[in-house]
């Protein structure tokens, strides 16, 4: 406070040098001479007057309590924990300060009265194009890849437009969050965590990087049965198993041009010091890839590598549900929309996929693999309880194991005192269609659900 008052002072001493008289200005010919210059002494006082309140608001910001909001009488579903059949939640600033049946409002809360609506965490979509796609047939809106086959230096969240018509439309479903993934080529880039709220790329980005993404071709569809891996899905892994010994040579060099001034430093390559994370695990690969003898292929290559990998895809998972589940592997469900790949599989092949991978111990999670469709999360977590999946299951495989698999499960995906309010109000089962959206929480501030369509 002290030092403000300092800065205010000074401020006001600065203003007493410029020496304008006071009363009404002629601004059209107090900050111009006849001669067209700048008058310095008026351009002077402009600088510090709009110094002087550029200080004051973010003084005025800085000092503003932070809000508390009392949601009361909600079902409350945690996700992790006990459902609440009517608790109160708690939010100060972006955080859930409480949460329970039994909660102590402060006297200058805002209560949202909730009695017969339920409360959920925020959905998470597991990968989508939101934010980097508009009209998927309208090129110049459109930038989900780069140029060329192996791309590890990309990323895809700087590539946020925040205005994104879907964004809106997508959060009004329920969904606060979403993976942005690139896609095309063999090694598409970094994908990025969002909120669905931010008036900047910045602010938009919750996590970035998540993964590294790596692309297996879709088999064509087939009457025949894949016996063996496509030729190529082999040529691919041979060409990622060269890159990653690349990297790791990259990277001895450095360090022995470091230790020994003698050696040639090597010359800096973006996309090899972009790989050196992914070769050490630390960065996860998130491996699209659907044929049953092509994903036994990747499962192989992750253990040779050493790769801390999610599997994408994955439509013949249930074919190798045992394996992947051996593996450790988390799987992200592409898109329920998709039609089956071999039509002696069933029509349901991928609708019973789900279920046939939690049964064997696999954590999944669903994705739209969309922008335009994205509000339609939930529908893909529903038609798999339609399948086998159970209820609890396709819940959690949009919020909490999502979270988990991306490493954010301490911020959000359930409802737990410390995580971030990213909190949804509906007045029915969140995975009903029939369901609204009466509220919607994103870090602890109300979110307008008006949108494209109303």
């Amino acid at each position: 406070m002290k030092g403000y008052l300092k800065m205010k002072t000074g401020i006001k001493k600065m203003v007493s040098r410029v020496n304008i008289k006071p009363g009404l200005i002629n601004f059209s010919s107090y900050f111009f001479s006849s001669r067209t210059k700048f008058n310095r002494k008026a351009i002077t006082f402009g600088v510090v007057i709009l110094s002087w309140l550029v200080i004051n608001s973010l003084f005025l910001i800085a000092q503003q309590p932070e809000q508390v909001i009392a949601i009361k009488g909600a079902k409350i579903i945690t996700v992790t924990g006990e459902e609440i059949p009517s608790g109160i939640i708690l939010i100060k600033g972006k955080l859930i300060a409480d949460i329970g049946p039994n909660v102590n409002i402060p006297s200058e809360a805002k209560v949202i009265e909730a009695q017969g609506l339920r409360a959920y965490p925020g959905l998470i979509d597991g990968y989508s194009f939101l934010g980097i796609q508009e009209i998927s047939s309208v090129r110049a809106t459109v930038d989900t890849r780069e140029t060329g086959d192996i791309n590890p230096q990309a990323n895809s969240y700087e590539a946020l437009r925040p205005d994104s018509v879907h964004i809106p439309i997508t959060r009004a479903n329920g969904i606060t969050c979403a993976l942005v993934a690139p896609t095309g080529g063999l090694i598409s880039g970094m994908s990025g965590l969002i909120k669905l709220d931010g008036w900047t790329p910045g602010e938009l980005v919750v996590k970035g990087p998540v993964a590294m993404h790596i692309q297996f071709p879709m088999p064509r569809r087939s009457f025949r049965r894949q016996s063996k891996p496509s030729v190529s899905t082999s040529k691919k892994i041979n060409q990622l198993k060269k890159l990653f010994a690349e990297a790791r040579y990259y990277e001895k060099r450095r360090l022995a041009a470091q230790k020994n001034t003698l050696l040639p430093y090597p010359d800096f390559d973006e996309k090899l010091e972009a790989l050196l994370p992914v070769v050490h695990g630390q960065l996860p690969v998130m491996i699209s890839v659907y044929a049953e003898n092509d994903i036994k292929q990747v499962i192989k290559l992750v253990k040779e590598e050493k790769l801390k990998a999610i599997l994408f895809g994955v439509h013949d998972g249930w074919k190798v549900a045992n394996e992947i589940a051996q593996a450790g592997l988390p799987v992200v469900l592409d898109s329920l929309y998709n039609m089956p790949v071999r039509w002696e599989d069933g029509y349901d092949a991928l609708y019973r996929n789900p279920a046939a991978l939690v049964k064997a111990g696999v954590k999944i999670a669903f994705s739209s693999q969309s922008a335009s469709v994205a509000k339609d999360l939930p529908w893909h977590a529903a038609k798999a309880v339609a399948f086998g999946l159970e209820a609890e299951e396709a819940l959690k495989a949009v919020t909490i194991n999502p979270a988990e698999i991306f490493g954010v499960a301490d911020q959000m995906g359930s409802l737990e005192k410390g995580k971030l309010a990213n909190i949804v109000l509906t007045d029915g089962d969140i995975l009903e269609i029939k369901r609204h959206v009466k509220h919607l929480f994103i870090e602890g501030q109300e979110i307008d659900l008006s949108n494209y369509y109303g």
